[in-house]
């Protein structure tokens, strides 16, 4: 398949760059291929950054990156009409979203109007400026990044526009072996800010992307899958350590990711396990866990893990 070729080769190059980051990685390229946006979450120096421009590079696509800040305005991000003398005439500035690859760095530094800029975007593949309707360019990908141990001056994204992201990824520190040989990368001369000395093979194209999502669309799904995927939605509703559940969107969210993640294994159909390795990254932004339930330890993790022991896998 082809998509089981392109995610081979994307994930090979990328090690070149990219060093003990490799779930954090697929899970990147499975929401590039599935068409969806994602949140990493993980503190400064984990290779947030890093993986948003790798893998733009590895797929030839635009990229541009914002850096949120408390005073940055939804024009800023969008674009905005601005009057030219010489013509006598309004012209559209478009603003950084008018990209491929979008970096949304600290996203929750800004605040909730300016954040709410990019759900249009994220979900529509569209803007609104002036009232004029304008389309972005595919594929369009959101790469939103938020530090997990800062809170002063930020505006922690609300339900509604977390629900917009497919995944939630966490980057934690890498292991000592791993950060050695990060080391030892760098005293060979390896440096991020500047990729193209890494030799990426970048052979594929938005296109090939897009004839990837077509393979996605064809691989078949069992009815026991579709009952599996709702029954650990509903487990998710009626967990007592949880305020609110997954919804509708997180089960439609699972099912397209797990068609990827199976195609990217070479197979034209899903099975449990695919839905297992997914259920996390899916679910981690979506539910709420009650005040209780944080105070004794529990995460939204360890919240999944027991809506999965709870739920039958079909045979």
């Amino acid at each position: 398949m082809l998509i089981q070729q392109v995610a081979e080769h994307i994930r090979r190059e990328a090690g070149k760059v990219l060093v003990g980051q490799e779930d954090p990685f697929t899970h990147v390229l499975i929401a590039l291929l599935t068409g969806g946006h994602v949140l990493l979450e993980g503190v400064p120096g984990t290779a947030k950054t890093l993986m948003a421009k790798t893998l733009a590079t590895l797929v030839q696509a635009d990229f541009k990156r914002i850096q949120f800040t408390p005073d940055l305005m939804p024009s800023d991000v969008l674009g905005t009409t601005v009057y030219e003398m010489h013509k006598g005439e309004f012209t559209l500035r478009k603003g950084p979203v008018f990209t491929q690859v979008l970096l949304a760095d600290e996203i929750n530094r800004a605040p909730a109007k300016t954040q709410a800029a990019l759900l249009e975007a994220m979900e529509e593949r569209q803007v609104t400026i002036e009232g004029d309707r304008l389309p972005l360019d595919e594929p369009f990908f959101v790469v939103a990044t938020q530090n997990p141990v800062e809170y002063e001056g930020t505006y922690p994204l609300p339900e509604a526009q977390l629900d917009r992201f497919l995944f939630k990824v966490l980057v934690d520190y890498a292991p000592e072996a791993v950060e050695i040989e990060v080391l030892r990368r760098y005293a060979k001369g390896f440096d991020a800010r500047h990729l193209e000395r890494a030799n990426l093979q970048a052979s594929v194209t938005p296109q090939t992307l897009a004839r990837c999502q077509a393979e996605v669309a064809e691989i078949r799904v069992e009815e026991g899958i579709f009952k599996y995927i709702s029954d650990i939605a509903q487990e998710s509703r009626r967990l007592p350590d949880l305020i609110l559940g997954g919804s509708t969107r997180a089960s439609i969210s699972l099912l397209r990711t797990a068609k990827t993640w199976a195609g990217m294994q070479g197979r034209d159909f899903v099975v449990p396990d695919d839905v297992k390795f997914l259920v996390k990254p899916v679910y981690r932004h979506r539910v709420i866990l009650r005040p209780e339930a944080e105070i004794e330890g529990l995460t939204p993790d360890s919240a999944v893990d027991r809506i999965l022991a709870r739920v039958e896998v079909p045979r």
